[in-house]
């Protein structure tokens, strides 16, 4: 088997933080340094995201990484702009700031430190156990009510987390960040996400005990979504690894989707609908109850925000 191989392209991002109107996204506005993701989760709803810039959804949106490499600066400028106004930026949202590209790059780093800077709320959701490396960080903005971690675990079993995720942290990784960071006294979350019929939804009991255990606060769950080309891409690793399953598992992806592969609607994208969806909100709810999950991450604050000093070659009047 040839190795797995990874081209970065440098690019230079003409803006840095992007918004979006959906009245079902819990974020208005969002950072990604990166476009593409080397963990290479086959149901990535950001997959089709890769085709604007000439690549497939498929293997490229893995292998073709870019590197937003003037993201800090630009940061900086928009974030210096007279008619800003802070909200919290939500980092993870198209693909995980804490993918291996982040090792060498350090962009993730380099934006929380200007948020910590400026005083400035985010929240991150990740795959990566590499969040822990930047703990020094991230407790000084929890310290100040400005951040908060979630940490995505799809499996508990590891051959089948790594054919998910091949190339993302194991789960003991994960649920060990999770533990290091609430030590840290940073509010940490557990994602059951996504929860796939017939192939880890049994899980998900498990998967928040066991985040409960190592001191997530709040939990979320959001069910398999496939849009645009991602149905396909997931029925060939459904054919690759569970052939017996693909009728079995698309039809219940239907059941969840009001009969179609996707339903786009505000409102239904996330949960789904149908019998099937109803019982994995019902088991969800329960679970939380049982751990200790139900409580909701805190506000975060947006009163403290300083705009940063931009060097723009002009002196201060004062």
């Amino acid at each position: 088997l040839k190795p797995f191989e990874t081209i970065e392209h440098i690019e230079r991002a003409k803006s840095i933080i992007t918004r979006n109107e959906s009245p079902d996204i819990g974020f208005d506005r969002s950072i990604n340094a990166y476009r593409g993701c080397e963990h290479g989760c086959s149901y990535c709803f950001a997959r089709p995201t890769h085709a604007y810039l000439g690549h497939s959804a498929g293997l490229d949106f893995e292998r073709q990484i870019y590197v937003k490499v003037n993201a800090v600066e630009l940061l900086r400028r928009e974030l210096a702009d007279k008619r800003y106004r802070p909200k919290s930026i939500a980092m993870g949202t198209n693909t995980d700031p804490y993918q291996p590209a982040e090792r060498a790059h350090k962009l993730t780093r380099g934006i929380l430190e200007v948020l910590l800077e400026t005083r400035h709320p985010a929240s991150i959701v990740t795959k990566s156990a590499l969040v822990v490396r930047d703990i020094d960080i991230l407790s000084e903005m929890a310290t100040l009510g400005l951040v908060h971690v979630a940490l995505s675990v799809t499996s508990m079993d590891h051959i089948l987390s790594r054919k998910m995720e091949p190339r993302a942290s194991t789960p003991e990784k994960r649920l060990e960040a999770i533990r290091l960071l609430s030590a840290a006294g940073i509010p940490t979350g557990i994602m059951a996400a996504p929860m796939i019929p017939a192939i880890n939804d049994m899980e998900m009991e498990r998967i928040l005990d066991a985040g409960a255990a190592q001191g997530a606060s709040t939990a979320g769950m959001v069910l398999l979504r496939l849009p645009g080309e991602v149905r396909e891409i997931f029925r060939e690793w459904l054919l690759r690894y569970y052939p017996d399953r693909v009728r079995h598992v698309m039809s219940l992806v239907r059941d969840t989707r009001g009969g179609k592969d996707y339903n786009s609607a505000w409102g239904e994208r996330m949960v789904g609908e149908g019998a099937y969806a109803t019982l994995m909100q019902q088991r969800f709810a329960k679970a939380k109850e049982r751990f200790g999950l139900d409580k909701k991450f805190p506000a975060l604050r947006t009163d403290l925000f300083t705009p940063p000093r931009v060097e723009d070659g002009q002196m201060s009047l004062f």
